[in-house]
Order: structure tokens, then sequence, then C-alpha cells
């Protein structure tokens, strides 16, 4: 492991569940912070600001701040303002995320009386149709008039965008249904294809090495999701680690498409693999 510069790291299940430190990863953080190694933490999680996920963490003693963090909605706001500059955007999702979406018109409009769609989002309002759907983090807001209001702009021409296409999470009671559980059927109903913006893309990764000013080749990523954090990161040069914490399920692991570089127990033995 003496090439490795710099990690990638998930954040739930990986360090947290519920937000709540998994045994040993504060002190597994504190010895990368220790021993120079630059990291990231990139995650999908689309309910929290990037400032309110450091102040969280930082609560449970992780040694990071804002900027040690890559989020799925800040990827999908450089993504907007790149292909839909200027466009309307509809945002379905659970959590108020807008300060990690600047430059990008946040808007609750709707069709007709029948279509709620402004369900979960906030911005300028008005009667014109989206430009673009935005789907975020599931959660209440994932209801059938937000979700039926999104089928009707995509059949009017609207573009999909989703910042995952997460099936579940872990939570303190169990896994928990997320985006895209939801975001399979709408794209079967409506014959249309989202653009994923968050992990497993390409471009997430492409985002983050850029971050640290790391190739591929030099760089870790640790998840407990084999398919959207390990195996994607593979694809793209970068050696994966999978921790049999937060939603890593055995099953899930021997149907993968593919096999991990490193298997460990959970993110603590981070440093023990990279010390050898």
């Amino acid at each position: 492991m003496a090439g490795i510069r710099a990690v990638l790291i998930d954040i739930d299940g990986v360090l947290t569940v519920s937000w709540k430190a998994l045994p040993g990863a504060v002190e597994a953080m504190a010895r990368l912070r220790a021993a120079g190694l630059p990291f990231v933490l990139v995650t999908n999680t689309t309910s929290r600001t990037r400032a309110v996920i450091a102040g969280r963490l930082a609560g449970e003693g992780f040694p990071v701040c804002p900027d040690d963090i890559l989020t799925a909605p800040a990827v999908t706001a450089a993504y907007l303002r790149e292909h839909h500059p200027d466009a309307r955007c509809l945002l379905i999702s659970s959590g108020d995320v807008r300060d990690d979406l600047e430059g990008v018109r946040i808007v609750t409009t709707t069709v007709d009386a029948t279509e709620h769609a402004g369900a979960g989002a906030g911005g300028d309002g008005g009667g014109a149709a989206p430009d673009v759907v935005v789907f975020g983090g599931a959660g209440e807001e994932f209801g059938y008039p937000a979700l039926n209001a999104a089928f009707r702009h995509l059949q009017r021409g609207a573009r999909l965008v989703a910042m995952h296409r997460n099936l579940y999470w872990r939570t303190a009671g169990g896994l928990d249904l997320d985006t895209g559980a939801f975001l399979l059927g709408l794209e079967r109903a409506a014959r249309v294809e989202a653009v994923v913006t968050g992990k497993p893309a390409a471009t997430f990764f492409a985002t983050a090495l850029a971050h640290l000013g790391a190739d591929a080749s030099e760089t870790l990523m640790v998840g407990d999701d084999i398919e959207s954090d390990v195996l994607a990161a593979q694809r793209c040069g970068i050696t994966g680690v999978l921790v049999k914490t937060g939603k890593y399920l055995p099953e899930t692991h021997r149907a993968a498409d593919g096999t991990p570089d490193h298997v460990l127990d959970s993110f603590a033995d981070l440093p023990s693999l990279l010390a050898r």
C-alpha cells in the first residue's frame, strides 16, 4: 500500500450510522490526519449541507471541516450549472440542501392545480413547467403527488437528474428505502433515463480526485456499498476497499459483478491496511 497518496471515504455506514460514530472510526481518521495522508469524505447524503455534515461529524469527534466533504448536491449543482444553465429545476428531496446548490434556479412551479409538484422543494414559484426534475434523497416528500407530478413533467419533456440511485441505506432502526427504489419505476414509466451525478457516476469520482489533486492510481476508496462505492471506484482506476458495516450484506457481496481489492471488518482497520 506504499503507493497510496490519498483516500476517499464514504460517511454513512462507514464512519457513522444515524450520525453516531462507529467503533474505532474517530481514532482511525485521527491516525490518517497524524500521518499527513490527504482525504476527502464523499457522500451521497442529500438531506444535509456540507457545513451541517461537518458539524455533526465534528460533534462525534471526527477531525473534519466543510472543505473535507464532497456531497452529491454539490456535484449536482456543478452539473446543472454546466449543462442546464438558468434552467428551472424542480427539486424533490428530503431535507434542505439549497446552500449546496449554488447557482441553481430551484422552483416550486406547478402546471395545474392537480399537480403538487412543489413537495420538498423551495424556490421562486411561478406557473411555467420546470425544465429539469431533480431527485435528491428519499423521505416523506417522495409521496404520490410529488412523484406523479414529476412523471407528468417528464412526459412534457423535462430532463431527469438524480443525485444518486441508492436503493436503501442503514439507520439505527435497520435498512430504509432510498431514492433508487422510486427512480427505477419513474424511469420505466416515463421512458427516460436519469443522469446520475453522485456515486457511482465516474464524474463524481473525477471531481473528488481533482479536489485532492490526486491520481486514481494512488488513491483508495473506502465504502460499505459494493456497487456504488467500491466497484464504481475500481472502474475509475481507484483501489477499492469494502467494509462490513452499514449497508453491507454478505449476499450482496456474493452477488456483485466484481471483487473488491480489499475487504475489512470496519474503517477502524484501515490504518493497519495502509501500513502493510
